[in-house]
């Protein structure tokens, strides 16, 4: 590998996790809103939609419409409404790590439509996550949160959805993020004239998870995810789920039962060995690719 190429895989990298950090903020900044979510998610959508459409005109990139690029937007508005809806109901910890659920849900949504029958890593995987999102479950029935649960679960799905639908041959990930974001600004903004705080701080927070948590994290990924190595990445994006609870512990005092760590710890813990595991693998059937025939 030349100089040139470690640089270009190092800057990657740091996109990648400036990326992940990005995200991780989305958690204390909806909490420092006190905005209703959907108000919320619709200024924050229509701030980043502004922010990746003049990314795409400074790089000439077209915006691709497409069955799996619509599903993907679709998709995308299920992601950041739900995620608003689960952190105003429930935990940042909860909100985030049960929509880091979503590679099961692929599993299991690639079994169903495609009939892609899972391996024993697969099943072993959604076991694992399975018991660590009924001890989140078991603790958001006695802490009276469970609903905002259950929205952070169904925000994994459709998180699902955008990964699926961003594989293909005509699918393209930041016209899915655009069109989405776009859709979802322009239907819930209007909800944003019943809201009564319009202080300088609310401005600024609604205005940081625009640019930083919706609009730049996507492009920081987009960009760094080409020269990254997969394995690398999955343990980057892996950090998401750690951050997020953290800001919101540090700066906004809110604390995670001991049941819900537990549930975390299994849920983070399973997915990203998942991840690891899997990319290994497909590294080595691409290296040797006479041993799969």
């Amino acid at each position: 590998m030349t100089e040139r190429m470690r640089e270009t895989r190092w800057q990657s990298i740091l996109c990648v996790f400036l990326a992940s950090v990005a995200f991780s903020t989305g958690g204390l900044f909806i909490k420092l809103v006190p905005w209703s979510a959907l108000a919320l998610n619709g200024a924050r959508n229509l701030i980043g939609a502004l922010v990746i459409g003049i990314y795409l005109i400074i790089r000439k990139h077209r915006i691709i419409i497409s069955r799996q690029v619509l599903t993907g937007a679709l998709s995308m508005i299920g992601v950041t409404t739900l995620f608003a809806v689960a952190n105003k109901l429930t935990t940042a910890a909860n909100a985030i790590v049960l929509q880091f659920t979503a590679p099961v849900f692929v599993i299991l949504l690639m079994a169903v439509l495609y009939h892609v029958h899972p391996g024993k890593l697969d099943v072993v995987t959604c076991a694992a996550v399975l018991l660590g999102v009924c001890l989140f479950f078991l603790d958001g029935i006695r802490a009276g949160n469970w609903l905002g649960n259950l929205a952070a679960v169904v925000s994994g799905i459709c998180y699902a959805g955008v990964f699926m639908m961003n594989t293909g041959e005509r699918a393209d990930a930041l016209s899915s993020c655009f069109l989405g974001q776009l859709a979802a600004g322009v239907i819930l903004t209007p909800l944003c004239a019943g809201e009564t705080d319009f202080t300088a701080p609310t401005l600024a927070a609604v205005a940081a998870l625009g640019v930083i948590q919706v609009g730049g994290a996507y492009i920081l990924f987009s960009e760094g995810i080409k020269n990254t190595p997969a394995v690398t990445a999955s343990l980057i994006t892996g950090l998401e789920p750690i951050m997020n609870p953290l800001w919101v512990a540090i700066f906004y005092g809110e604390t995670l039962s001991s049941l819900s760590a537990v549930g975390s710890v299994i849920v983070v813990g399973a997915i990203v060995i998942y991840n690891v595991l899997m990319n290994k693998k497909t590294g080595r059937q691409t290296e040797n690719p006479a041993k799969n025939r």
